[in-house]
């Protein structure tokens, strides 16, 4: 094509536009009055809005017949190790907040140490094909800080540089300046009057806490939960405890991811205290086993400092204790027995009064004491006044005197209680077993429930079993594969009817109508239809003789349309 114009040393026009040449394409100009020139890149600078700023030298050919004699521009080396910088190492980034503005603070360092080394500092925003430059810079500190970042994704790239330009490998770290994802799931871990909330990212983000909200009852609308919820705390995981977090009850947290930035959106996950009966006992024999009111009633009376026969009464009153101890003691050979009755108010070491009341009884024989009591004290545990009622015997009853009635209501032997009639607002039992010998119902803690004879009234959802001897009373729908070894009833139904005749043969129409009831398709099946017929002869006037044949057609339509129709002779 011809050129037309050349109105600017980087711009021609052409009188056609070549074929095979588009916008930002490689094209070749070819003058006469134009020769060929070398340069030799210098600096490749990128600009923000995606264009490259390029600095070259002119390339001179007699260097070349220079560099052939073997001449050298590279200086030699004063160490073993490369010239090249080596990698940065360690590179990481801290968001930060001040002013309304954010700002990232890079820090890295080096293998080792390189005379006059400096370091380029490449910042981009967005990721692939929309990433755009932010910034540049060059340092010969090992931390640099960029100010006044809006939100979004950023690529920080650090390449060590020597004194002779030579750049070392890049080293690359991305970070993010926006609100957080969401929690992707939220572990709820059972303890004894305790739930432990642990929420947890998709991808682990050392900048975000999580924000917990607890409610005892279900939020419908997540808007509500900043007015409705109670606001624990914020942290990477939270716990709450104490009496009112009962076992059996459903209870509610409310999290959220935080970081500078901003706020997620809420996530809902509901949990209950552990259901462990047999850790629940030994947590209260820890916690009634520190008590006063416990360490007291079971200390043993010391019959060594009572005289034989006596029945006294005793004060005492002291800086940290006020007492009144009634005693009745009597011994016989190589046995005593000893009632003391105790009233005590004293003051522990965190200078917290505590008052207890106790009724004791104590037998020893054969040097081996037995002891029954009942005790009632107020006293103040983990900071918060709590009072309790104990009884200490082999066997503890209740008896109902009514009407000469002597059976117990309840005993308690041997780490069980027998009860005679129970009426429960709600049980929580890890297996249940009546009575009887085998058992007529069982449900063990694994789900397995056996029982010799149940009436369901309600709907029965299970993934698997067996069913034997097994009535359906009403209608039955079966979406899967139904396999059967026999089967009795109205699977496949016949009807037979006989076609009109005329004097000498069947003719005529049969209708059969199928009420089509069904999601299902069905098939209507014709079984073979049999006719007999012959050859006959004929003579005519003129005593020519012919044949004819006996001729079946079937026709069958389905709703006023022909969809078979053969004949055979």
């Amino acid at each position: 094509v011809a050129i037309t114009a050349h109105p600017a040393p980087d711009r021609i026009q052409v009188s056609t536009l070549p074929d095979g040449v588009e916008t930002y394409g490689v094209w070749g100009l070819s003058l006469p009055s134009l020769r060929r020139r070398l340069f030799r890149c210098v600096s490749i600078r990128e600009n923000t809005d995606g264009t490259f700023a390029i600095t070259a030298v002119q390339h001179v050919p007699e260097k070349e017949a220079i560099v052939d004699n073997g001449a050298s521009f590279e200086p030699q080396s004063g160490t073993l190790n490369s010239v090249i910088p080596p990698a940065v190492q360690h590179l990481t980034v801290e968001v930060s907040a001040a002013d309304g503005q954010y700002l990232a603070q890079a820090k890295w360092d080096t293998p080792r140490v390189v005379k006059g080394v400096r370091f380029s500092l490449r910042l981009t925003s967005g990721s692939g094909e929309d990433s755009r430059l932010v910034t540049t810079a060059i340092t010969a500190d090992t931390e640099h800080r960029f100010s006044g970042l809006p939100p979004g994704e950023y690529t920080l790239t650090v390449r060590a540089i020597n004194s002779y330009g030579q750049q070392g490998e890049p080293a690359t770290t991305t970070f993010r300046i926006n609100a957080p994802a969401v929690p992707a799931t939220i572990e709820l871990t059972p303890g004894y009057f305790q739930i432990t909330a642990v929420p947890k990212l998709t991808i682990y983000d050392p900048t975000v806490q999580f924000e917990f909200w607890f409610s005892e009852a279900k939020i419908a609308d997540a808007a509500q939960v900043e007015t409705s919820a109670r606001y624990l705390g914020t942290g990477s995981q939270w716990s709450v405890s104490g009496p009112h977090i009962k076992p059996g009850k459903d209870f509610w947290f409310y999290v959220r991811s935080v970081n500078l930035v901003g706020k997620s959106a809420f996530v809902e996950a509901s949990g209950r205290a552990s259901n462990d009966a047999a850790g629940y006992l030994e947590l209260f024999r820890e916690k009634i086993g520190k008590t006063h009111l416990a360490e007291a009633l079971w200390a043993e009376i010391d019959n060594s400092q009572l005289k034989d026969e006596m029945a006294e009464m005793q004060t005492t009153i002291t800086e940290t204790r006020n007492e009144i101890t009634q005693t009745v003691s009597k011994t016989l050979e190589d046995q005593s027995a000893t009632i003391q009755q105790i009233q005590r108010v004293q003051k522990d070491t965190n200078d917290d009064l505590a008052a207890l009341y106790m009724l004791k009884v104590q037998k020893t024989k054969d040097g081996i004491p037995y002891v029954a009591g009942i005790g009632a004290g107020i006293e103040d545990t983990d900071g918060q006044p709590l009072s309790n009622i104990l009884l200490l015997a082999d066997r503890i009853a209740m008896i109902n005197p009514e009407s000469g009635n002597s059976t117990p209501l309840f005993v308690a032997q041997g780490n069980q209680l027998f009860m005679n009639d129970v009426f429960l607002k709600r049980l929580f039992a890890v297996s249940i077993t009546s009575s009887g010998n085998p058992p007529a119902f069982s449900l063990t803690p694994d789900g397995r429930l056996t029982a010799k004879n149940a009436d369901i009234s309600g709907s029965v959802n299970a993934n698997s079993g067996t069913l034997n001897n097994v009535t359906i009373n009403e209608n039955c729908q079966i979406k899967g594969k139904l396999s059967a070894n026999q089967i009795e009833g109205d699977i496949v139904k016949t009807v037979s009817k006989s076609f009109p005749r005329t004097s000498t043969y069947a003719s005529g129409t049969i209708t059969v109508r199928i009420s089509d009831d069904q999601k299902f398709d069905r098939q209507v099946m014709i079984p073979p239809v049999l006719f007999r017929g012959g050859k006959h002869e004929n003579f005519n006037s003129n005593n020519q003789q012919s044949y004819w044949y006996s001729t079946c057609r079937l026709r069958v339509t389905r709703n006023g349309q022909e969809i078979f129709n053969q004949s055979t002779t």
